[in-house]
């Protein structure tokens, strides 16, 4: 019997196993993944940002892990050799009602004890020459980092330590009885004492496995970027972001440096058809029916039909991304 069962091989569920397997060296822990390697999912597609808290509430959880996973990162990265760098990000207002919501950005910086510098519009445009804007505010902290490579090495570390890792092995199903718990994966059963699902866009599908109803349902969207061609790669020195929109659920298209020195622009926030539908047109037919199915879903799109049919538009035109980012 194993003390400790991590469902999921993403970069939480690996950290979340290493760090035990560390506290806890005589404890027998498991990773249990269903890809054929971690990573795969959630911390293989994202935009590999090292975000320094700008857009907490200040004294929330949220702010202040996020500090201390900037230097746990760069920590990390700098001492198992994984490429990183703290290129910093300008947020750059573009009107009036974004210098105004820029100011309020500002104030939460310094709440949050994260070092930023307002920029005037001719400090911005000394600093990039290709951006416009009414001011900015530059956020040093902020960096980029191999989150894949990252995760592959905790992986590495969390068994040399003893720990298990169990690829291509999905959890089938969930039996809780006295003083365990057995997991069905990969055509085996395992028992363990505790187990911790980190389990990303699955996670509301996990719970009820586990006979819980976490009061929740995922509703997937698709961030979609567009890669610079490589003369462009040197167009920007910072991660350059709009002023967020209150309003909306994500912080809007921006222009980001990669760790392997292209710059992408994006994301968009558009409906998926599938919980895990990375390319476009992807789909899957029992995702989409639990979403139809579900009326929050319905609620969500009410509250922002207008906002939905222009990232759709966006996603389906080019000339409208191309748009927003000259924005």
């Amino acid at each position: 019997m194993y003390d400790y069962a991590i469902i999921g091989g993403g970069i939480v569920g690996v950290s979340t196993a290493w760090q035990l397997q560390q506290r806890l060296p005589d404890s027998r822990i498991i990773i249990i993944e269903k890809e054929a390697g971690v990573g795969r999912h959630q911390t293989g597609h994202n935009s590999g940002v090292i975000h320094a808290g700008v857009y907490y509430q200040p004294g929330s959880m949220k702010a202040r892990f996020c500090k201390v996973g900037v230097e746990a990162t760069i920590k990390f990265s700098e001492e198992n050799n994984i490429p990183y760098e703290q290129c910093g990000k300008l947020l750059v207002a573009t009107n009036a009602a974004e210098h105004a919501r820029m100011e309020a950005l500002l104030e939460r910086c310094h709440e949050n004890a994260i070092a930023c510098t307002r920029l005037s519009a001719d400090e911005l445009k000394e600093r990039e020459p290709h951006i416009t804007g009414t001011g900015a505010i530059l956020v040093a902290a902020t960096g980029i980092a191999d989150y894949p490579a990252i995760c592959r090495k905790m992986a590495e570390k969390f068994e040399a330590l003893g720990g298990i890792l169990l690829l291509s092995s999905a959890v089938t199903s969930v039996r809780e009885t006295a003083g365990q718990i057995t997991l069905r994966a990969g055509g085996q059963e395992i028992a363990a004492r505790h187990v911790i699902a980190c389990t990303g866009v699955m996670a509301d599908r996990m719970a009820k496995m586990m006979g819980i109803d976490a009061g929740f349902r995922v509703v997937p969207f698709r961030g979609e970027y567009y890669r610079l061609p490589s003369e462009k790669s040197n167009i920007v020195q910072h991660l350059i972001y709009p002023i967020p929109n209150p309003e909306l659920p994500f912080l809007g298209v921006h222009l980001t440096r990669m760790i392997d020195g292209s710059v992408t622009v994006g994301p968009n926030a558009v409906l998926a058809f599938a919980r895990e539908g990375y390319p476009k047109g992807s789909f899957n037919l029992r995702d989409i029916a639990e979403m139809v199915g579900y009326g929050g879903f319905w609620k969500l799109m009410r509250a922002n039909l207008k906002t939905g049919a222009v990232e759709m538009k966006n996603s389906l035109m080019k000339a409208g991304y191309l748009e927003l980012c000259r924005k």
